[in-house]
């Protein structure tokens, strides 16, 4: 059984993972951390991460990027691993997660869907066999109306996935509006898509010669996430101090 804290567990992605921890019989939630105890869950809620002093085997973060300098340092102290789900970290809290994974195991990706990292992987293969035969590169990403940042992570993610398979040959091209010529065969086109309530859609696609490979990954909840959150503090529990992603989740 692996003992989970989770941090910013009254927000969206604490309550999904909160609900998904009691249908797996192999992780269990035994404390939460928040800004306040909202009194809806059923395990302790503590306002201040210094006053929790459960031992766990891992720390779940869906949290705000100005908590997460409290959390690195408590992550630290109690030699518990932690899998860092807030996103939109500066520069200099991304130097201070590398200097605490000397010390814990930190798990830190770009996208926490057990798929998508999948994709990543199918995708650096078929790289290697469809790049140098001609096929060109393209991305289209999918999401809400509400989402601010464009191309998303997960798509600039899937495009390094392709572009270190291929010793980075690949230059990212996010507009063609104002370019008339012809397209590079060393360009990686990659296009975003916003309206409605789209969840997360992933489409890459190689282009070759008289045929045309598409791989592709929808999200229809952000259920997904909280899935991979969990396996991947099941997977980071006893882990030696380090840097993880969830390519190390899904290699085992």
């Amino acid at each position: 059984m692996t003992r989970v804290i989770m941090h910013g567990c009254n927000g969206y992605m604490g309550q999904v993972i909160s609900g998904l921890a009691k249908q797996d019989p192999e992780v269990e939630i035994i404390a939460g951390i928040d800004i306040a105890d909202q009194g809806k869950n059923d395990y302790p809620v503590y306002t201040d991460i210094s006053d929790c002093n459960i031992e766990a085997d891992a720390v779940i973060d869906f949290s705000s990027a100005k908590a997460v300098d409290g959390l690195l340092d408590y992550c630290a102290k109690r030699q518990i691993p932690v899998v860092l789900c807030t996103t939109g970290l500066s520069e200099e809290q991304l130097a201070r997660l590398e200097e605490t994974s000397t010390k814990v195991a930190v798990l830190k990706s770009a996208n926490m869907s057990l798929g998508i990292n999948t994709l990543m992987k199918l995708l650096r293969d078929a790289a290697k066999v469809l790049s140098p035969a001609g096929f060109d590169v393209e991305i289209v990403e999918k999401h809400h109306r509400r989402k601010l940042d464009a191309p998303s992570g997960t798509a600039l993610a899937l495009a390094d996935s392709v572009n270190e398979a291929m010793d980075n040959r690949y230059e990212y091209i996010f507009d063609r509006s104002q370019r008339r010529q012809a397209r590079d065969s060393k360009e990686l086109g990659i296009s975003a898509v916003r309206g409605g309530t789209i969840v997360g859609e992933h489409e890459v696609i190689f282009a070759g010669p008289d045929e045309v490979i598409e791989f592709k990954h929808t999200a229809y909840s952000r259920t997904v996430f909280g899935k991979g959150a969990l396996e991947a503090a099941k997977f980071l529990a006893g882990k030696p101090a380090g840097k993880y992603d969830m390519s190390d989740v899904i290699n085992g």
